[in-house]
């Protein structure tokens, strides 16, 4: 999952990119209303964390462009303006949800995760293919029951090739799965992440093949 984070206050910025990070989220960070249309325009976002309170305006003036450009991408306004009148302004203008600052970090995580699965590009809970199974809500990966430890990267690559599983997925969408905006991807390290997720699921025995197609991505199906 793929997030974008519209907050100009440092420490909260820090506190949640911490936080969604160790949940193997990729978390696009910026500071105004501009670099937050800029970014919205990427069309590579799962979500939306929006402050109200920004340097060149009023958060809520995003939701219309967002709208306007049909994502499906929810949006979660967090705003230290929490009275009734303000979060019902926010719902109406085109929120999905609203949460009042201070808030603790759990509560947002199941807010994101009630509004993602509202969601219409939300998988099943769980995916089976074979003895291979993949648990959406959890997050996890099991081949026979026994839970494969994966790397976060190596996990968004997986969860990548899933939602599409059969069908081949570009390098660019993987990229964008995997890396950040201000991450600086060096030209072998999208293969390398391939590789070693192909040798974990072998070693598994997951029944799996990941075939590499020249020039255009990946191919995740099962071995005949």
């Amino acid at each position: 999952m793929r997030i974008l984070l519209v907050e100009d206050e440092p420490e909260m910025a820090s506190a949640l990119r911490t936080a969604l990070g160790q949940r193997d989220m990729v978390v696009d960070h910026v500071t105004t209303l501009a670099e937050g249309e800029e970014a919205i325009a990427a069309g590579v976002h799962g979500a939306v964390l929006l402050d109200r309170n920004l340097p060149d305006g009023d958060g809520l003036d995003l939701l219309p462009r967002i709208r306007a450009r049909k994502l499906a991408a929810p949006v979660i306004v967090l705003s230290a303006r929490g009275n009734i009148e303000e979060r019902v302004e926010g719902l109406d203008t085109g929120a999905d949800d609203y949460l009042a600052k201070p808030f603790v970090i759990d509560e947002l995580l199941a807010r994101l995760r009630a509004v993602l699965r509202r969601s219409a590009e939300v998988a099943p809970d769980l995916l089976r293919i074979g003895v291979f199974e993949f648990d959406w809500r959890n997050r996890s990966a099991s081949v026979d029951g026994q839970v494969l430890d994966l790397p976060r990267r190596e996990l968004l690559v997986l969860e990548s090739l899933l939602r599409r599983h059969g069908r081949t997925v570009q390098r660019t969408t993987l990229e964008e799965a995997v890396y950040g905006f201000d991450d600086e991807i060096q030209s072998n390290a999208l293969d390398m992440h391939v590789s070693r997720l192909r040798r974990r699921l072998s070693n598994a025995g997951a029944e799996l093949e990941i075939h590499g197609i020249r020039g255009i991505g990946y191919l995740l199906k099962r071995v005949a």
